[in-house]
């Protein structure tokens, strides 16, 4: 039997072009769990979720990050992934020539490994399943990945991804910007139907009104690249009614630049 699992992140620091943007991030994320990442612009959100994926062009200059024991930056992008960590992105690319089906197929083969694959018969049924509970068109399986997609569609997809896979970790980036109440609802539903204690969750957003419907366990303030405050769901809820400003004056934080990148 698997055990719950554990991401750690203690004193991570990234640079972007030599320009340092996280500043000593410490987290411990646990299965069951589901937590909030707010701050201003240009804070270090988005940073945070690109270095845990492994993306190039952030640099982790400093730190450990470890899932279940295991260093992350000591592996490639795609063993993060086979190893359960999973990043649902504000601006998921476009993929021209590759069915959703296709590529959803593709990435469970590859997670379950070589003699493990899933069979044909079995995925479509789950594919169809979960699009069926996200009210996606059965059309969009033959669609090429995210191609002429609206931003709703964009998201919707995200998270029919994050159904088929079941990470151990799932990185939500703001995953709740541009979306209408309706679209808002049914990606909270997908995550929702997803807490358990085998997925832990990290949600970054802007908005009190994505964690109306998904309520997190542990909210953190992260400014200057630092997590300088964490709570409950009430702490989103006061940042939602006053802003950052009682936060920077509580912790003498003068106001930062805002860096678009982060």
């Amino acid at each position: 039997m698997a055990t719950s699992p554990k991401l750690t992140i203690n004193d991570l620091h990234v640079s972007i072009e030599e320009k340092e943007i996280l500043k000593g991030i410490d987290l411990e994320i646990n299965g069951g769990e589901i937590h909030a990442i707010m701050g201003p612009n240009g804070t270090g959100k988005s940073t945070l979720a690109q270095a845990l994926m492994g993306h190039p062009r952030y640099e982790v200059t400093g730190g450990q990050v470890h899932l279940d024991g295991e260093d992350v930056l000591e592996m490639e992008v795609d063993e993060r992934a086979r190893k359960g960590l999973f990043l649902a992105m504000q601006y998921p690319s476009e993929i021209n020539g590759v069915t959703n089906s296709d590529f959803l197929r593709s990435a469970i083969n590859a997670k379950r490994g070589e003699g493990n694959e899933v069979s044909i018969m079995k995925f479509m049924k789950q594919l169809d399943k979960k699009m069926d509970q996200l009210g996606m068109d059965e059309s969009f399986a033959n669609r090429y990945l995210n191609e002429g997609f609206s931003g709703g569609e964009k998201k919707r997809n995200e998270i029919l991804q994050l159904l088929m896979l079941e990470p151990r970790i799932a990185i939500l980036d703001e995953v709740d910007s541009g979306l209408d109440i309706d679209a808002l609802k049914v990606v909270a539903n997908g995550v929702n139907s997803m807490r358990n204690p085998d997925t832990g969750f990290l949600i970054i957003t802007h908005y009190q009104r994505l964690l109306n419907y998904i309520k997190p366990d542990y909210v953190h303030v992260v400014m200057q690249g630092r997590v300088v405050k964490s709570g409950g769901p009430e702490l989103a809820e006061r940042l939602e009614a006053e802003g950052y400003d009682w936060v920077k004056e509580e912790l003498g934080i003068e106001d930062e630049t805002v860096e678009s990148q982060a």
